[in-house]
C-alpha cells in the first residue's frame, strides 16, 4: 500500500459500488463523473489494487473490491458514529419508524423488545411488519429489518445483533419409532419438516459439521411457510427439523424436543438491516442499539 486511503474516497467509492454507476454516483453526490474516476483511481493507486470491473453501461466491485466495500461501511460508520458521540447536541429519537421481520421472530422475540422500546422512547410512531418474505426495504418504505440468516443486498447496510444458529430437532416419539440418524447423510432416509420463509431453499438444509459445510437434501411428507407450525408438527412427532435455537429452546428443556446430530448446526445470526448510516437517523440507532442490547439478555 502506498498511501492511506481518504475518508472521503472511502465514501464516494461505497457510493459508486451502491449506484453501480460514475453517472449516477456523481449526480447524487453533485460532482462530475470526471472527478468520481479520479478519485477511485487514487483509491486504487493507494491501495495498490483494482476495486471495479468497467463496462459501458455499469460497474461491478472485483474480489479485492468486495473486501474494501465491507470494511469501508464499518469504517465510516465507526467514524459517523465517533462524531455524533461528541456532538453536543443529539436529536431525541421521535417519527415514524417502520419496522419488518418474520412472523415467528417477531411474534416471540422481537414484539416484547419493541414494547419496552416504546416506553423508553414515547415520542417515537412504530409500526411492526411480520412478513415471511424478502422485502425491498427502500421500496416498501421500511426503515428496518430485522433478519435471521445472511444478507446479500451490497446496497443495505447490515449490523450483526445477536449470536444465533438453526439445529436439528425432533420429538422423542419420532426417534423412538424410526430411530435417529448418525450421520448427516442418513436425513434423507427420514421424514424431514421443511419450511419456506424469506424465499430461503426450503429442502437443501446447509450446516456446519466436523468435516466443514455440508448440503443434504432433504424430504417430507409435511411443509408450511410458518415456524410456529412446524415446531408444533414435530413434538407432535411428525418429523424432524431445523430450527432456531431460540425458537426450539424451550421444547428442549422441557424434553419435548431433542437435539439430533448435535455436531452439526447453521449459523443464523440476528441482523438489524437498514439502508442508510445509523448517525443519519436518531430513531433507527436508538432501536438498533435497544434490540442489539436486549436479544443479548435474558427475558
Amino acid at each position: 500500500m502506498n498511501n492511506k486511503p481518504l475518508l472521503e474516497d472511502l465514501r464516494l467509492f461505497c457510493t459508486v459500488v451502491r449506484k453501480r454507476s460514475f453517472v449516477a454516483s456523481a449526480q447524487e453526490l453533485g460532482v462530475s463523473k470526471a472527478l468520481v474516476s479520479k478519485r477511485i483511481a487514487l483509491l486504487e493507486a493507494a491501495l495498490d489494487v483494482r476495486l471495479l470491473h468497467r463496462t459501458t453501461r455499469s460497474v461491478s466491485t472485483t474480489e479485492s473490491g468486495d473486501i474494501v466495500h465491507q470494511w469501508a461501511r464499518r469504517i465510516l460508520e465507526d467514524v459517523d458514529q465517533m462524531s455524533e458521540a461528541v456532538s453536543v447536541a443529539k436529536l431525541s429519537p421521535r417519527g415514524r419508524l417502520r419496522i419488518c421481520t418474520s412472523s415467528g421472530f417477531g411474534r416471540n422475540r422481537l414484539a416484547p423488545a419493541i414494547s419496552a422500546l416504546a416506553r423508553r422512547y414515547p415520542f417515537l410512531e412504530i409500526q411492526l411488519e411480520l412478513v415471511d418474505r424478502r422485502v425491498d426495504l427502500v421500496g416498501e418504505g421500511f426503515d428496518l429489518d430485522i433478519r435471521i440468516g445472511e444478507v446479500h443486498e451490497p446496497d443495505l447496510i447490515a449490523r450483526r445483533i445477536a449470536r444465533n444458529a438453526r439445529i436439528l430437532c425432533a420429538a422423542p416419539s419420532y426417534l423412538k419409532q424410526h430411530g435417529e440418524p448418525k450421520v448427516l447423510s442418513e436425513l434423507v432416509q427420514h421424514q424431514c419438516i421443511v419450511i419456506r420463509e424469506r424465499d430461503q431453499d426450503a429442502i437443501g438444509w446447509k450446516l456446519t459439521g466436523p468435516q466443514g459445510k455440508e448440503t443434504v437434501r432433504v424430504k417430507g411428507a409435511l411443509s408450511t411457510n410458518n415456524g410456529e407450525v412446524v415446531h408444533e408438527w414435530a413434538i407432535d412427532g411428525h418429523g424432524i427439523i431445523l430450527r432456531s435455537v431460540w425458537d426450539v429452546g424451550p421444547s428442549l428443556k422441557n424434553a419435548s424436543l431433542v437435539r439430533v446430530l448435535p455436531e452439526y448446526q447453521q449459523d443464523a445470526d440476528v441482523w438489524a438491516v437498514y439502508s442508510s448510516r445509523l448517525s443519519g437517523s436518531a430513531k433507527v440507532r436508538v432501536c438498533v442499539e435497544f434490540f442489539e442490547e436486549w436479544l443479548n439478555q435474558e427475558h
